[in-house]
C-alpha cells in the first residue's frame, strides 16, 4: 500500500509555520518566547534554518522508481521514519501533559522521543507509554550518585539510546526570558497574568493537570522544597560542562548506545569516537546557546564525510519541516530530529498535535523522495547539488 494513502493530517495546517502561528495564539507569551527564542539577537537561530535551505537536491525523474521507503534503521532498530523528537525541557510549560502526548505519538508512529532530564514527565512515565523504546538525555549531575542512579533507572525502564549533552557548559544568555521571569513556575508578574488571562484554555488545562514540575528529579529534590527556591536547587544539583572523565564514567556505566548531543567540530567527534561513543547528534542547541557560532548544518557538512563509516551522525538544530529533514539527510546526517516543531503541534492542536505534526512531515518528506526519484532515506545524498 502507498505510504501517503495512509498518512492523514489536519489539513487545516498542513505546515510547522501554521501550527507555529495557531501556537502563538493559544499559549501565553512567555511560554511561547520560551519555545520559539533563542539567544542574544538570535542570529544563530535564523542562521540555522537560512543556512539549511540553501541546500539543494536536483530530481531525476526519468529513471526506473518505484514506492519510497521512509524506514531507517538506526543502532539496530528499524524507524518508520528518517527523524524523531529532539530533548526539550519544560514542555509541560508550553502545554499540559505536552510529553507525554509527544511519547505516545512518537511510539505510535515508530519514532525515537527522547526524554529530557528537566522537563515535566518522568523516565517511568514515559517509558509506559512507549514500552521502553524512549531514549533519556542526561544532564549533568554534580554528584556521582545522583548520575548513576538516573542511569539505572533509564536502563531499568528499557531505554537503549543515553544522549549526553556536551552545549551547556553555562547557560545561554536568552534576553526574552529574563524580561519575562521565566523560571518555574514563571514569576507571576502583572505582564505574565495578564497573557495568561488571554489564553484561557491554556488556564484552564493547566489548572486542571496541576502545575508543571520536574518529575525525573523529584526524588533528588529536597522534601518540602519552595518552587521559588528551584532555581537555587538546580544550580547546586547540575553541572552543564562536560569533560572527558565524565564521559569515560558514563561509557563505563552506561551499557546502551550512547550519544553525544551538541557537537560541532571535528576534535569533539574525534574524541567522541576514542571514548567508545556510538553517535553524535550535530547540534547548536536550535541556537539558544550560543550565537557566534556557524549553522549546525555548516558543521554537519564538514564532520560527515570523516565520520560517517565511524559512528553514527545525526543532526538537530534549524530543522523545520519534511523539506529540512530532506536537506540534512541529504547534507550527511543519517538521522535528523526536532524540538521546536513539535511543541509548536502540540501547543497549537494539544492531544491530536503530537500525531498531526509526525503525519504532517512524513507526507512532506515521501512527496520529495518521490519527486526526487529517491527511493530509501540514506540515497539523498546522490540527489545533493554540490557547490
Amino acid at each position: 500500500m502507498s505510504q501517503k494513502k495512509t498518512i492523514s493530517y489536519n489539513p487545516n495546517y498542513p505546515s510547522i509555520e501554521d501550527l507555529r502561528q495557531r501556537a502563538k495564539k493559544k499559549i501565553p507569551k512567555f511560554a511561547f518566547e520560551y519555545l520559539d527564542g533563542g539567544c542574544n539577537e538570535d542570529v544563530n537561530l535564523l542562521k540555522n534554518t537560512s543556512e539549511l535551505r540553501k541546500v539543494e537536491l536536483k530530481p531525476s525523474y526519468l529513471v526506473p522508481f518505484s514506492e519510497p521507503s521512509l524506514k531507517t534503521t538506526l543502532f539496530g532498530h528499524e524507524y518508520d521514519a528518517p527523524f524523531g523528537i529532539a530533548p526539550v525541557g519544560l514542555q509541560g510549560l508550553m502545554w499540559p501533559k505536552a510529553p507525554e502526548i509527544l511519547a505516545k505519538a512518537a511510539f505510535e508512529h515508530n519514532i525515537p522521543f527522547v526524554l529530557s532530564t528537566v522537563t515535566t514527565s518522568s523516565i517511568e512515565k514515559i517509558s509506559e507509554i512507549t514500552q521502553g523504546k524512549a531514549w533519556f538525555q542526561l544532564y549533568h549531575p554534580t554528584e556521582d550518585r545522583v548520575t548513576e542512579d538516573l542511569l539505572k533507572r533509564a536502563e531499568a525502564a528499557g531505554c537503549t539510546v543515553l544522549v549526553i549533552l556536551s552545549d551547556v557548559p553555562s547557560f545561554g544568555f536568552r534576553p526574552r526570558d529574563i524580561r519575562n521571569g521565566l523560571s518555574m513556575p514563571p514569576r507571576m508578574t502583572l505582564k505574565n497574568i495578564i497573557n495568561v488571562t488571554k489564553r484561557p484554555e491554556w488556564a484552564l488545562r493547566t489548572l486542571i493537570n496541576g502545575q508543571p514540575a520536574f518529575e525525573t528529579l523529584k526524588p533528588y529534590m529536597p522534601k518540602g522544597l519552595d518552587m521559588s527556591q528551584l532555581a537555587k536547587f538546580m544550580d547546586a544539583t547540575f553541572s552543564g560542562r562536560l569533560n572527558e572523565e565524565k564521559i569515560k564514567k558514563i561509557r563505563d556505566l552506561w551499557k546502551g548506545k550512547l550519544v553525544l548531543k551538541g557537537v560541532e567540530s571535528v576534535q569533539d567527534v574525534e574524541t567522541a569516537h576514542r571514548l567508545g561513543l556510538d553517535g553524535v547528534i550535530v547540534s547548536n542547541h536550535g541556537g539558544r546557546q550560543i550565537d557566534v557560532g556557524q549553522a549546525s548544518v555548516s558543521s554537519l557538512q564538514t564532520i560527515a564525510p570523516l565520520f560517517k563509516d565511524k559512528l553514527t551522525v545525526m543532526m538537530d538544530s534549524g530543522i523545520r519541516g519534511g523539506a529540512d529533514v530532506a536537506r540534512a539527510l541529504g547534507s550527511g546526517a543519517e538521522f535528523t530530529f526536532m524540538g521546536r516543531s513539535f511543541m509548536y503541534g502540540v501547543s497549537a492542536l494539544g492531544k491530536q498535535g503530537g500525531n498531526h505534526t509526525i503525519s504532517l512531515i512524513k507526507a512532506e518528506v515521501t512527496q520529495i523522495m518521490e519527486q526526487l526519484c529517491c527511493k530509501t532515506t540514506s540515497n539523498f545524498s546522490d540527489f545533493i547539488v554540490k557547490k
